[in-house]
This record gives C-alpha cells, structure tokens and sequence, in this order.
C-alpha cells in the first residue's frame, strides 16, 4: 500500500487563474492543467532563482520530488507553448500557510481572514474566498 501524498507548501495562490495563446479564443483552445505546487515551483527556481534544495524546503518535499514537479511543469509549459493549448492552474495536493482571497473587482489577492471582506480599492463586499485547504 503507497504512502499517502505530503501536502505541498504553496506560499500564496497566482495573481491569475491560467494563460492562453495570443490569437486564439479561449473556448477554441484545448487546456492543459498546472497545478498549484508546479506553479509553485517555477516561481520558487526560476523566478525566485533559488537553488532546488531550498525550494524543496520552503515546500517542505525532497529534492528529488521538487525536480519531479519542476520538470512536470516545464513539459507543460512547452506543450502548452507548441501546440497552441490554454493552461489552467488549479488543484493538487497542496496548502497554503494562511488563507486567501481575491477581490472580484480589481483581482487583487488579499490574505488573513480578518480582510476577506475588504478590499483597499475597491468597495465592499466584493471579495471571493479562494481554495484553501487549511480547514
């Protein structure tokens, strides 16, 4: 019997729900799914530019097991970049270390559940709670 998965640490969700190919509509497009720890991924190394092992240790896996999810992502991405395919990021074992949301208004992403109704900019009631898998 396989050990159940770890939970990925994500430290906070994108500011945008996928990408889509310039030129094409979106319904047009087959989709490709990313999920929330290989976003988190290629923020952490190649965004971030941090080494594999520490960002295997801000999402608390293995080395071997951020590489796993790195090159996943990274296949994705170039599948998505050659055959002209949608990307969606959504879902995957993960957790966030506190909870998120986004204002429906201006997108801005907000944390802690003392401002899930406030949004600086914008007025209120027009936040939407994101996933979060904290409980």
């Amino acid at each position: 019997m396989p050990r159940p998965k770890k939970k990925r640490k994500v430290d906070h969700p994108p500011k945008m729900h996928g990408f889509k190919p310039f030129g094409i509509a979106f319904c047009d497009t087959e989709q490709i799914m990313m999920q929330y720890d290989e976003y988190e991924t290629l923020k952490l190394v190649i965004y971030d530019d941090l080494p594999q092992d520490l960002a295997a240790d801000r999402m608390e896996v293995s080395r071997p097991t951020l590489t796993r999810i790195y090159n996943s992502a990274l296949k994705k991405i170039a599948q998505a970049f050659v055959e002209g395919k949608s990307i969606v990021i959504k879902g995957g074992d993960f957790e966030f270390d506190e909870d998120w949301y986004k204002c429906k208004r201006c997108f801005q992403l907000i944390s802690g559940i003392e401002n899930k109704k406030a949004c600086k900019d914008c007025p209120a009631d027009d936040t939407v709670e994101l996933l979060n898998l904290n409980g």
